[in-house]
């Protein structure tokens, strides 16, 4: 603990403040002690953040969750105010080191310890299970070690106040090492069992020092919890078999907390027992590298599905960051602008007959799912034809949000690839290990046709066809509109992907098990012909293409960072000019950071603070720089007409700025309930007309450009 620093509240909500006990992107906590004295930690939102509804209504959700969990074992909520004018929340004030902290300054725990770690996690779980509650990130950093038991701590609040190592991609919430296979390939579907998983997970670091799934990159560590057997080495011999079964890959083997408390009563109470197996000395074990004795096909297969797992694990920061300051500020800034400008009055161009409108894209129907977390529309015209939940996709209306039709049975969120020549493409999976693209006819649903293509690698449309990769991922394949196979060409003995740049089709093609973890090979790809055009630096970034020449973004560092709130600094830009068979390198004037998209000529950088940077794709030079305090934003889309650059969120705010200086046009609220998924999924937003289209969750919805005063 430290002392309270100035600016520091004396007291919150009538408990006086001791001092700090920490602080982090979301707030800082503090220890208090209340009028009888007793000790809480009260956790105090950043000012920022309390101006938000969006988080308000995350912040009151999570309040909510966590006070329906109680037992010795958890560290209840005992008082909280989510609608202070900075929302804050006590908890029971518990001393005592994480496991994690535990391990790294005592080493690992002996045999009695663990049985007492365990069978207090147990309860702990069975509390949690009882309130109907998933933990879903059990982990070291979230078990506290007290003289009375473990505590587990962060439960339904982990998104607000720990984002360390935190992986979020949708609604997954979790830390790799620590969570179940299920949790991996279907976040939405998880169970009681996950946490069985992860406790499993959670006793073998506390007897050697590591996880059993631990690996050099997250990559490979999601491949291992799902697809190989756990690794037991220096786990004490009593102890194997219980967690053997708390880590088998099907949910329904695992034992529950109940007959897991059992099982861990039978062990021995004292350490005078056998040695561990392997009789090493329990410190963190360096785990063996991929095997390659195999054949060339299994290789193949290895990596394409570790690609598979990459994309699962892709990190998105769903919390805040410090907005980026420029070194050399100018009016364009700053947070507020200071005066709009004037709009030139002028009528918009919408679809006949077009009103606001606001559609739930909701169609409970039963089965696997298949959630790629990208819910989202595609236009042709005035028909837009969006991806929500349980429909493979929806025909809506963009002038009254009416849907025409739906196609598909299945639980999905999954946006459609394109649609062109009044034909609509989606994905469609069979079972757990393969996929095939269907085409559908934009104007009745009805099926055309469909191919089976890689489970794991992404199809892409070009000028002329669509590109994919063969089943068995050995080869491409181009199809036309009409699902006639134009040419199949073989995709050497690297790994590969399909990308379409300025409209032509090319391959992104790596050694290793992930692209981007050597150099990249960009290669052209048609019928006969695999021609080598550039290569490009390791993690270099395809945006898309300028005058027909691909452009990448070329990284500060190409490292491997295992940690949730990392944004990748990127600090040039790569030209593959086609014609003088170079590549040219357009040095940026800082290195920027967000999620970066090509639009017209600008490459705009979002950050998830909120924070947009546009950049000329030309000449590298920073036009603008916006600090908008609105999380989580979308892409963006640009019109033209208006000068305006447009955003959404994830709770349906909508952002407009000028896309001349980055001053803020308007802004929306969020949505009034947008649903229980747009916390989950990233949001996004195009345009029909004039009209903006945007999707929250599974809720689609269509406003002015005008804005506020549009509606």
């Amino acid at each position: 603990m430290t002392p309270l620093s100035t600016g520091d509240p004396e007291s919150i909500g009538g408990y006086t403040l001791l001092g700090r006990l920490g602080s982090g992107g979301m707030g800082v906590v503090y220890l208090g002690v209340s009028a009888s004295g007793r000790q809480v930690a009260v956790k105090l939102v950043h000012g920022p953040y309390a101006q938000e509804e969006e988080f308000r209504t995350r912040f009151r959700q999570e309040i909510a969750a966590a006070r329906k969990v109680s037992g010795a074992f958890t560290a209840p909520v005992l008082d909280a105010d989510p609608d202070a004018e900075r929302p804050w929340m006590a908890t029971l004030y518990v001393p005592g080191l994480s496991l994690a902290e535990v391990v790294a300054k005592d080493g690992p725990l002996s045999l009695r310890q663990l049985r007492a770690l365990g069978l207090g996690l147990a309860e702990a779980l069975r509390d949690i299970h009882r309130a109907g509650l998933v933990h879903r990130d059990l982990k070291p950093g979230n078990v506290l070690m007290t003289e009375d038991g473990p505590r587990v701590i962060d439960f339904g609040i982990s998104r607000a106040s720990d984002h360390q190592q935190l992986t979020m991609t949708g609604n997954m919430i979790g830390t790799p090492p620590f969570m179940s296979p299920e949790q991996l390939a279907s976040p939405r579907d998880v169970t009681p069992a996950s946490d069985v998983f992860a406790l499993g997970s959670l006793l073998v670091f506390a007897a050697v020092g590591t996880g059993p799934f631990d690996a050099d990159t997250p990559y490979m560590t999601g491949y291992q919890v799902m697809y190989e057997p756990p690794d037991l080495d220096g786990v004490p011999e009593e102890l194997v078999d219980v967690i053997r079964r708390c880590l088998d890959k099907d949910p329904a083997a695992r034992p529950d907390p109940a007959a897991l408390h059992r099982l861990l009563q039978r062990l021995p109470e004292s350490d005078a027992v056998a040695p561990a197996k392997t009789g090493t000395s329990p410190r963190p074990r360096p785990r063996p590298a991929p095997t390659t004795s195999v054949t060339e096909g299994k290789r193949r297969r290895s990596r394409l599905l570790l690609t598979g797992i990459g994309a699962v694990l892709a990190v998105t920061v769903v919390g805040v960051g410090v907005a980026a300051v420029k070194s050399n500020p100018s009016p364009a800034t700053s947070g507020k602008s200071e005066s709009k400008p004037t709009a030139t009055a002028r009528t918009a161009s919408l679809p006949a007959g077009w009103q606001p409108w606001r559609t739930a894209l909701r169609y409970d129907v039963k089965g696997i799912p298949l959630d790629y977390n990208t819910t989202g529309c595609v236009a042709s015209g005035t028909a837009l034809f969006c991806g929500g939940t349980g429909t493979t996709v929806a025909r809506v209306d963009a002038a009254s949000g009416h849907v025409e039709w739906r196609a598909g049975t299945r639980p999905q969120e999954a946006r459609p690839i394109g649609v062109r020549d009044g034909l609509v493409y989606v994905y469609e999976e069979p079972d757990q290990t393969s996929r095939r693209v269907v085409a559908l006819d934009a104007a009745t649903g009805q099926r055309r046709w469909q191919r089976d293509i890689s489970a794991t690698v992404d199809a892409v449309m070009y000028d002329g066809g669509l590109l994919t990769l063969s089943p068995d991922s050995s080869s491409f394949v181009a199809y036309d509109p009409a699902g006639k196979e134009l040419w199949q060409m073989s995709s050497q003995d690297e790994l590969c992907i399909p990308s379409a740049l300025g409209g032509r089709p090319y391959a992104q093609c790596s050694t290793g098990t992930e692209l981007g973890e050597a150099p990249i090979d960009l290669m052209k790809v048609g019928p006969g012909a695999m021609t080598e055009v550039a290569v490009l630096p390791k993690k270099a970034l395809a945006l898309g293409a300028v005058d027909g020449n691909p452009l990448f973004l070329a990284p500060q560092t190409a490292k491997d960072v295992y940690d949730g709130s990392y944004e990748r600094p990127y600090n040039a830009l790569l030209l593959v000019d086609l014609e003088a068979n170079e590549v040219k390198r357009i040095a940026l004037a800082r290195p920027l950071t967000g999620a970066a998209t090509l639009v017209n000529g600008v490459v705009y950088f979002v950050r998830s603070d909120g924070t947009v940077t546009a950049v000329s794709a030309d000449s590298g030079r920073e036009l603008w720089q916006r600090t908008t305090e609105i999380e989580n934003l979308s892409a963006p889309v640009v019109s033209t007409t208006y000068k305006r650059v447009y955003f959404a969120n994830r709770f349906g705010r909508l952002l407009a700025l000028d896309s001349r200086t980055g001053a803020e046009v308007w802004r929306t609220p969020a949505l009034a309930d947008p649903g229980d998924k747009a916390q989950d999924i990233p949001p996004s937003v195009l345009l029909v007309k004039d009209a903006i289209v945007a999707m929250a969750g599974d809720t689609a919805f269509s406003r002015s450009p005008d804005g506020p005063k549009g509606q």
